[in-house]
């Protein structure tokens, strides 16, 4: 069994999907279709920076959806790809879930694009620079995470944002809470705590507004079933029906994604091929240290394409 699985933001570079687009015509239509759904030619600025505009949170978000699309239409035209014969299921890691959606055929690409626009906006807007931060926490595991975030906090937002697996889980909130976490963590056994270089504490109570936003947003959008199951970040199960993805969308906004719990989860349903569709290897080397068992690939290139065998 094969899933699908889409990254999030951090993975995004200059010169994603620029190859694609060149070489086939289905990238470069998807590419296209979110410059006109946002009247924005996102698509130059991901093939030719500058960097320090791709990486701002309202940029990022649609444009890491548009590279894993097009890599996506790519694989079905050459690559034989059939995903409803070929793909037991689909994940995506925070915005990814709204690629994963989009590939699924529960959202269109125009309104993947336009949500994750008004979502990047309403994270960045939620709290003011420098209030909030988040930080890495290597050699530790999500029980232990918690309970460094809790007595960190002191009445402040630090909650644990992301258990990626792989002995690696984020924190996030207010920064004088994870500055505290940080200098906490050797103490506690954590092998090593970095703050991270974001423009705010995704995933945190701190991203209220912005879930309250996602929800407007959502409830005004016409959500499909999947042709197969979403796992979803806040419950590590699938969810199918369009009210319960809805919920999932906007509960993750605030809440941990669990992906390590969702890889495994794939993997004890019978899932041995997890396929990264767009930007990067992060998730590919992510799935090899929760299912050790299982094939990770990732797909963004040409090359790619090429040695993709069903």
């Amino acid at each position: 069994m094969r899933a699908l699985i889409f990254p999030g933001q951090g993975s995004q570079a200059v010169g994603m999907a620029k190859d694609l687009a060149a070489h086939f015509p289905q990238a470069r239509a998807v590419l296209d279709e979110v410059d006109a759904a946002l009247s924005q030619k996102l698509s130059h600025l991901m093939a030719e920076g500058p960097a320090e505009e791709l990486t701002l949170t309202a940029n990022a978000q649609p444009a890491l959806m548009a590279a894993s699309l097009a890599a996506l239409r790519v694989l079905e035209a050459e690559g034989g790809l059939d995903l409803a014969r070929d793909v037991a299921c689909v994940a995506g890691h925070s915005l990814g879930e709204y690629a994963a959606l989009a590939a699924a055929g529960s959202l269109s690409v125009t309104d993947a694009a336009r949500l994750l626009r008004i979502r990047g906006e309403a994270m960045q807007a939620a709290v003011a620079p420098g209030a909030g931060a988040m930080a890495a926490l290597i050699g530790t595991d999500v029980a232990a995470a918690h309970a460094l975030a809790e007595e960190a906090a002191e009445g402040e937002a630090c909650d644990v944002a992301n258990d990626n697996g792989g002995g690696q889980v984020v924190i996030s909130g207010d920064r004088a809470a994870v500055e505290r976490a940080v200098a906490l963590a050797s103490a506690k056994g954590i092998k090593r705590a970095v703050m991270l270089n974001v423009s705010a504490p995704f995933h945190c109570r701190l991203m209220a507004p912005a879930a309250r936003t996602m929800a407007e947003a959502l409830a005004a959008v016409s959500l499909a079933a999947p042709r197969v199951p979403l796992y979803a970040n806040v419950t590590a199960a699938p969810v199918s029906g369009p009210d319960e993805i809805r919920a999932a969308l906007v509960a993750q906004v605030t809440g941990t994604v669990r992906w390590r719990e969702s890889v495994a989860a794939m993997a004890q349903a019978g899932v041995g091929q997890f396929v990264e569709l767009g930007a990067g290897k992060v998730l590919a080397g992510l799935v090899k240290r929760i299912a050790p068992g299982a094939q990770a690939s990732s797909v963004g290139t040409p090359a790619d394409i090429a040695a993709f065998a069903l």
